[in-house]
């Protein structure tokens, strides 16, 4: 029986520096096919995930509920994260093999949601077309980012993403402003958006812009005590797609998606992934937020 929810990119080993590095560094798991993984299990889904790890990696384990194929790979892809005063200083140690159409097992190209989440654009831009009963979500995170020769990652010039094929049979992309900063991207999200049904942009604590049919309409943050905000995009983009398949009402989705992207970013990592119960919990306590 093919997956309810399918995510395709690398699991990641997120490298955690310990304050004054007097200990060794630990890593906690990470990536976009983490978070949405757990979040679509938790809230009920047959979920699947399709990516490419070194055997060590204790996927398993991690995410419970979960059909998991991994592409050989001799290595696990690791972000080492460093915090300035001029920003996040992000390194790539090592990365894991890539990931084609070759690899999607036959039973899942039935799959109804699929979210294509690379990290470092390791998803081959043929597997959107791979799926064709499916909703399907693009995360642009992985594709707007280029790795030099040291592994420091730097912003792709959005002219420069050759989106064309990996576009074509979408049906909504999720761009942040940490991939597209707001200074200038209107023109570039506008572009996007007749592209595809629907464009979500994620601003943080600044909620989010939805386009949709020529309409462009904003949704405040729900409040949260945050704590981390790592996964919020790749929760948002989750739950979008999760409640877009079940209403096809985009603004509802908006909603839906801003209120499980609020609960991941109150505790480390994946620790406070939402289940449904939390979502309609806070959705209740604030009926004031809706995409205007």
């Amino acid at each position: 029986m093919p997956p309810q929810f399918l995510v395709v990119g690398h699991t990641v080993q997120d490298i955690l520096t310990p304050p004054g590095g007097r200990e060794a560094p630990a890593w906690r798991l990470g990536g976009s096919a983490s978070y949405a993984a757990l979040l679509a299990s938790r809230l009920g889904l047959r979920t699947a995930v399709l990516t490419a790890a070194a055997p060590d990696l204790p996927l398993e384990e991690a995410l419970p509920r979960t059909e998991i194929v991994r592409v050989p790979s001799a290595r696990s892809t690791q972000f080492h994260n460093v915090y300035t005063d001029r920003g996040r200083v992000q390194t790539i140690p090592q990365r894991a093999s890539l990931i084609d159409p070759a690899s999607l097992p036959a039973g899942w190209r039935g799959a109804e949601i699929v979210l294509l989440g690379p990290v470092a654009g390791e998803v081959d831009d043929e597997l959107a077309a791979c799926f064709p009963r499916a909703v399907i979500g693009v995360s642009a995170q992985g594709w707007l980012r280029e790795i030099d020769a040291d592994g420091r990652v730097h912003p792709l010039p959005p002219e420069r993403w050759q989106a064309d094929t990996l576009l074509r049979p979408a049906h909504v992309l999720f761009v942040s402003d940490e991939d597209l900063p707001s200074a200038g991207a209107k023109p570039v999200l506008e572009g996007w958006s007749g592209r595809v049904d629907t464009l979500a942009y994620t601003r943080g604590e600044g909620g989010a812009d939805v386009y949709h049919g020529g309409a462009r309409r904003h949704i405040d943050a729900f409040p949260a005590q945050v704590v981390d905000l790592t996964g919020a995009g790749d929760v948002f983009a989750t739950a979008f797609l999760i409640r877009y398949r079940e209403t096809d009402d985009p603004w509802e989705a908006s909603r839906f998606a801003d209120c499980a992207a609020s609960l991941i970013i109150e505790a480390q990592g994946l620790e406070n992934t939402p289940d449904l119960a939390m979502i309609e919990a806070r959705l209740s306590a604030h009926p004031e937020i809706v995409a205007r």
